[in-house]
């Protein structure tokens, strides 16, 4: 499927905040089409088919690290990791469930079919707000933008995602009110800081795939983000990092342990122990360690 990927205008995606349908779209996915395309994913869905990770496995992604979530480049998903932003608050890590909305430089006679972004128009219009108003607690909105000109979002806007998720934002274009934006405890990561209004932009496509930077991101991926990017978490492989990461967690301390004694060099204890005495003894920690989080 290319990125322009027309898909059938059948039905509607219904915004459980207000319980209104979104006006139609140029790329649209019904609930069956979007179950067609995640086909992997082991967890429950939002009504309109995505995937929706529990909240206790995001919980247990936030205390992740990028060296942890960097697992599942072995698990069939080598191209998931997108760098080089500008981060609001680089000292916030990002978790969510991602929320996607394309947008494309506006073409007067497709954007009238449905009235939508920068023209105007009688009836429902369908702009990137109305994205917006169908977050829900969790999700992550990452918005394919990067050849539309003016802010996106401001700080109005900025808060507004801000109390209805708790997460943030990841947009490949640009925001605006930088400053005003800053003041709010949001974790958001953007390419640009403008100005200028957003203008001169269509709607294409609301919980479709969309490209971000180099990776192909589908609605319902986790999302994660810290200092050095963002990562796209497939639903179907993210309980397999975080049960790896829990072994990465312990192999750490041990190790730090072992430096803590200052009787050893680097390379008896890192990457792993050599000695078979070592070996056993941090065989023993990993399996106590293991059972102490089970109970």
């Amino acid at each position: 499927m290319t990125r322009f990927h027309a898909v059938a205008l059948a039905a509607t995606l219904i915004s459980p905040v207000f319980s209104q349908p979104a006006a139609a779209q140029i790329f649209k996915w019904t609930r069956e089409e979007m179950i067609k395309y995640t086909p992997d994913n082991p967890f429950d869905r939002f009504p309109d088919g995505r995937p929706k990770v529990p909240d206790a496995i995001l919980e247990k992604v936030k205390g992740l690290s990028a060296e942890e979530v960097f697992g599942i480049e072995r698990r069939g998903f080598p191209a998931q990791y997108t760098d080089h932003w500008q981060i609001v608050h680089p000292d916030r890590k990002l978790v969510g469930r991602a929320f996607t909305l394309q947008l494309m430089p506006i073409r007067k006679d497709v954007a009238q079919v449905d009235h939508t972004g920068s023209i105007p128009g009688p009836g429902p219009h369908l702009t990137h707000q109305s994205a917006l108003d169908m977050l829900q607690p969790g999700d992550v909105i990452v918005i394919d933008a990067h050849s539309i000109d003016g802010g996106i979002i401001g700080d109005n806007l900025s808060y507004y995602i801000w109390k209805r998720t708790g997460t943030g934002f990841v947009i490949d274009g640009q925001i605006r009110d930088l400053d005003g934006i800053r003041e709010i405890p949001v974790a958001g990561y953007y390419r640009e800081a403008v100005p200028s209004f957003l203008q001169n932009y269509m709607v294409a496509g609301i919980n479709v795939p969309i490209q971000i930077g180099k990776v192909t991101v589908m609605p319902g991926d986790v999302v994660f983000g810290d200092t050095e990017g963002v990562y796209f978490i497939p639903p179907q492989v993210v309980k397999s990092v975080v049960d790896e990461a829990d072994t990465i967690h312990i192999h750490d301390e041990w190790t730090k342990k072992k430096f803590d004694e200052n009787k050893y060099k680097s390379t008896d204890i890192y990457p792993a122990p050599h000695a078979a005495d070592l070996k056993g003894e941090y065989e023993n920690y990993l399996q106590e360690q293991k059972a102490k989080e089970q109970k």
